[in-house]
């Protein structure tokens, strides 16, 4: 493990401690509960394989007890987040899971974080939450005990239990309630620190799920309910990943669709070609039904959605065919908070009209026009005329609908050009695991976390948060290694590197002689071996090993020492070697 430590930057000098021998580990000794059912209640691979393994066992809603051998990968994850964490030179300490309601006030998030915040009263009456986040309490902490800017920068971390009230916790501890996370928190004099120390942890982090064994993208993201200026999601690849990321084909960039550009489309807007008129439309409101109705692709509509403003409604305009992409909407100064769809009564009582037919053509002078980069390209379209069963056809901006201005509200698509100008953008989905904020100001100035400058003056401190799901990481894991028999679990994250399988009918004494010194050998190699001697069937053993997804197995038998041979195979192969005992040991050794 790392012993030098610096502040801010890379360490001076690095070196691992030895790591003691690990301890022999006997099936019989130990708590292994699998099943074979999937459970009903099991919506995905990782969820459905945690409960077949008996890695976690369900205690209410969203929350789980580790079992032994879940507990065993959840501790593999933890001690390489713990070592690489060192090695950027973060410095470890705990805070409180249960943090007072005053400090929430001060930073103004009791009431504005929402209902995820499970909020507790004492005996006493007084107010507490259960930590979802720890913000508040490191910058008290920070407020406390730095005075001087010759103590900056520091970077402080913890690895803790974490709460979060999901309206609907699912997917087993992917999206639990309770969770187990590492945050980490820096506090400098400047931006240009601050910035050096994001880029250290992204480094970092970057070393972790590398060692992880896992497939993975950072991508630029929005800093959402944490705020800040800058920020990047650490992304495992997965087919059920609920985030989706765009890539480009030629270059590094990524980001996630909330954060991604969609760039404007180059050459003018074609001039209008066609009459506009107003065609019936009785039952038809939906793109899809309007497109089909008319026989006109839905890129070439445009559809039009009310919102609540700062001032009123607003109207957003998107082409057909495109997605509003919330966050960004959220973003205008027209709104400026969470978007909001105006209610079927203020809809009808501003246009005259139902959501389905409205548009952009003939609203009230009142109404904000704010059009999408493509929705603004298009000449000769259709849109709602604010008359039930109504459209128009051949309409056009400026001469028959006015617009506000033109922003970009709309998710990327496969096959746009990337926003960095090189390639194209393809989609990808991925499970989220970790994320890098540069915090800026927001909570030192809440907080009035100061420190004494080098001049002498008071200088709010800047900050950094860094967070990862080390329980969450252990579901995307199996998310991305797994098979119809189970999960293949990368060296780094299982259980046990090896599994001995012992096959004894005839309870040969020196069957059982060879697995136990095979066992007592590899441990003192520093390989962690478990040793499956609960007397099963072959195939009964062979299921669960696959299913725990130990990365290599080997199979003890007599007919096996009488040729002096030992029967290999690794997880993420389908056929057995014979190897003599000195291969398998240089095997394992690389």
């Amino acid at each position: 493990m790392p012993r030098r430590r610096m502040r801010g930057g890379a360490p001076l000098q690095w070196a691992f401690r030895s790591m003691p021998e690990p301890t022999p580990m006997r099936l019989s000794q130990f708590h292994l509960a699998t099943v074979k059912e999937v459970p009903a209640d099991a919506e995905i691979a990782s969820h459905q394989l945690m409960l077949r393994t008996g890695m976690i066992r369900k205690l209410a809603a969203g929350i789980y007890t580790w079992s032994p051998l879940g507990l065993r990968v959840l501790r593999k994850v933890e001690a390489i987040v713990r070592e690489e964490m060192d090695r950027a030179g973060a410095i470890e300490l705990l805070m409180p899971c249960v943090q007072p309601k005053e400090l929430w006030e001060e930073t103004g998030r009791w009431e504005k974080f929402g209902p995820q915040l499970l909020k507790i009263v004492d005996r006493k009456e007084q107010g507490y939450c259960y930590a979802p986040t720890a913000e508040e309490v490191i910058t008290d902490y920070a407020r406390n005990e730095l005075k001087s800017y010759k103590q900056l920068p520091v970077n402080f971390y913890q690895i803790q239990t974490k709460f979060r009230d999901e309206i609907r916790p699912r997917f087993g501890v992917m999206r639990a309630r309770e969770f187990l996370m590492k945050d980490a928190y820096s506090f400098h004099l400047d931006a240009a620190s601050l910035a050096a120390t994001y880029q250290v942890m992204y480094d970092a982090y970057t070393r972790i799920f590398t060692r992880l064994g896992l497939t993975f993208r950072a991508v630029q993201a929005d800093t959402g309910a944490i705020g800040g200026n800058a920020s990047h999601e650490f992304q495992v690849l997965a087919d059920s990943g609920e985030d989706a990321i765009a890539f480009s084909d030629a270059s590094d960039y990524a980001a996630n669709v909330e954060k991604a550009e969609a760039l404007a489309p180059t050459g003018p807007r074609p001039a209008p070609g066609a009459a506009w008129q107003k065609v019936a439309t009785p039952t038809q409101k939906t793109i899809e039904e309007v497109s089909a109705f008319l026989g006109v692709a839905p890129a070439q509509c445009v559809k039009t959605l009310l919102v609540e403003g700062r001032h009123g409604i607003v109207a957003l305009c998107l082409r057909g065919d495109h997605v509003l992409n919330e966050v960004k909407a959220a973003k205008l100064e027209e709104i400026g908070t969470d978007i909001v769809l105006a209610s079927e009564e203020a809809i009808l009582a501003a246009t005259g009209a139902h959501a389905g037919f409205i548009g952009p053509a003939g609203l009230p002078a009142d109404i904000p026009v704010i059009v999408d980069r493509d929705a603004a390209q298009l000449a000769d379209f259709v849109c709602g005329a604010n008359a039930d069963g109504l459209h128009y056809t051949g309409t056009n901006w400026e001469r028959d609908a006015r617009l506000t201005r033109i922003a970009d509200l709309r998710n990327v698509v496969e096959g746009d050009a990337a926003p960095d100008g090189k390639g194209t953008l393809h989609l990808a989905r991925g499970i989220e695991v970790g994320h890098v904020f540069q915090l800026g100001t927001k909570y030192a100035e809440a907080l009035e976390a100061k420190v004494v400058d080098e001049s002498g003056a008071l200088k709010t401190m800047t900050m950094g948060c860094y967070g990862i799901g080390v329980s969450r990481i252990v579901a995307a894991a199996i998310e991305q290694c797994h098979d119809q028999a189970g999960i293949r679990w990368p060296e780094a994250m299982a259980p046990w590197r090896v599994a001995i399988c012992v096959i004894n009918p005839k309870h040969v004494a020196e069957v059982d002689a060879a697995a136990g010194a095979l066992l007592d050998e590899l441990a003192s190699r520093g390989i962690e071996t478990v040793l499956d001697d609960r007397g099963l069937r072959p195939g009964q053993m062979f299921a669960d090993i696959e299913l725990i997804g130990i990365p290599h197995r080997v199979v003890i038998s007599e007919r096996g020492l009488a040729a002096g041979t030992l029967e290999y195979r690794a997880r993420t192969e389908s056929e057995s070697r014979q190897l003599a005992k000195d291969e398998l040991l240089a095997m394992l050794a690389g």
